[in-house]
């Protein structure tokens, strides 16, 4: 254990600060533009079918991403702000999640700090804040468990509240869209793979061991497992009192199935579909808006930042390294949930994918590469650390007209982004 006088102090103050500021970018045009734009052709209707409980739509995704899309509606109306509302809330709680995460797992303020710079500064959490489509509240209700998964593993005496606020996070997440769902399982089967290292045949039933003292593995099977079903089938309720193809509780399996199937159905190809390999080397781009609109020539475009999505490959090696040389609890940590998320894209059955698909990917990408500074920054290479951040949020600030749906100059503004082809 640390002393109080070497003991780091806890950068909360500066988290707040920067998911503040992250927020009100967010908010920077976020009516703009003032009609649904890609995906949210899809998921805006379904938020409405919801609200006034008329049918059934977008059946393939499980509904709390639009019922919160329909709870921003009723609050706010049914216009730009009510439609992006709770995308940008979220936004702004994955990164405050995601730097939370950090800090309980590594005790690093330098990391910390970093991991939210990066993240923030990524792209595609930041696009995703200002749109409404699922992929950002998806990922955020992973982060928060994240948090409070790493929270409860550093202060093990709050550990039931915390894992109680990770199972219903875990639920949530899964019941937004199912990319979370191999996430969903990592903390229920790391509790299991440390207990049993911990005291062999005995981690059933033992609780004074790893990861959390004083909880045995039974108990956290329910926080941890239990829960986030639970909160899954429950965010299905409203289904059932639909006016057109209700879903009753007894056919909720079933439904099930049917989303399945749907998931895998053939579609069509599309001009911005992609795959795994390319979303790591950050080859392929998806323009979500581009034409004259309120106005002015805008565009949208998801990319990874150019800088840190490559930086962040290497410092996944980082991570190999220090997680079995120096058995880094923190770095095996971001190297399994960034190898999980983006394993099931390879072996998903989904025929055709998209680079939005790498949103949860790329948190943990980021987190890797606030890890890897944060070494550099204990090694006294310094400047090139704060150097990596700062040219982060140069590239940042230099696409920001394309990341916010700024006025364009004309219809060719776009060849000043687009430094690959295969961005165009």
């Amino acid at each position: 254990m640390l002393s109080a006088s070497t003991r780091p102090k806890d950068p909360i103050g500066w988290t707040a600060a920067a998911t503040v500021l992250f927020f009100a970018l967010s908010l920077i045009r976020l009516a703009v533009p003032a009609t649904a734009y890609f995906d949210e052709v899809h998921y805006l209707p379904a938020a409405r079918a919801l609200l006034d409980l008329s049918h059934l739509a977008n059946p393939e995704h499980p509904p709390l991403g639009k019922q919160l899309l329909a709870l921003g509606i009723a609050l706010l109306g049914d216009g730009p702000v009510g439609w992006r509302v709770f995308p940008a809330i979220f936004g702004a709680l994955g990164l405050f999640a995601a730097m939370r995460a950090m800090w309980f797992a590594s005790n690093s303020r330098f990391a910390t700090l970093a991991t939210g710079i990066l993240l923030a500064t990524a792209f595609p959490l930041f696009v995703h804040a200002r749109i409404a489509m699922l992929d950002g509240i998806m990922a955020s209700f992973v982060l928060i468990a994240l948090w409070m998964c790493a929270g409860a593993m550093r202060e093990n005496e709050t550990a039931r509240w915390r894992l109680a606020i990770a199972g219903v996070a875990l639920g949530a997440a899964m019941a937004t869209k199912w990319n979370a769902v191999p996430l969903a399982m990592l903390p229920g089967i790391a509790f299991l793979v440390v207990r049993a290292r911990s005291v062999g045949w005995n981690f059933l039933l033992a609780s004074r061991a790893p990861p959390i003292r004083g909880m045995s593995l039974l108990e956290a099977g329910v926080w941890l497992g239990l829960i986030p079903v639970g909160i899954y089938f429950l965010t299905f309720l409203p289904y059932a009192f639909l006016g057109d193809g209700a879903v009753k509780s007894s056919a909720l399996l079933e439904f099930q199935q049917h989303m399945l199937s749907l998931q895998e159905r053939v579609v069509e190809p599309h001009t911005y579909q992609s795959v795994w390999y390319e979303w790591v080397l950050n080859l392929r781009a998806i323009w979500y808006l581009y034409e004259p609109i309120d106005g002015a020539q805008r565009g949208v475009m998801l990319v990874g930042n150019p800088l840190t999505m490559l930086l962040g490959l290497p410092a996944l090696g980082w991570c190999a390294w220090a997680s079995f040389a120096r058995g880094r609890g923190d770095a095996l940590a971001v190297l399994v949930l960034y190898v999980a998320s983006l394993g099931m894209w390879i072996i998903a059955p989904k025929p055709v994918q998209f680079y939005y698909h790498y949103l949860l990917p790329s948190c943990f990408l980021m987190a890797a590469l606030g890890l890897a500074l944060g070494e550099l920054w204990e090694l006294n290479w310094r400047k090139l650390a704060v150097a990596t951040l700062a040219a982060s949020c140069a590239l940042f600030a230099y696409f920001w007209p394309i990341l916010t749906a700024a006025p364009l100059d004309n219809g060719q503004a776009f060849t000043r982004f687009t430094w690959l082809d295969s961005w165009r």
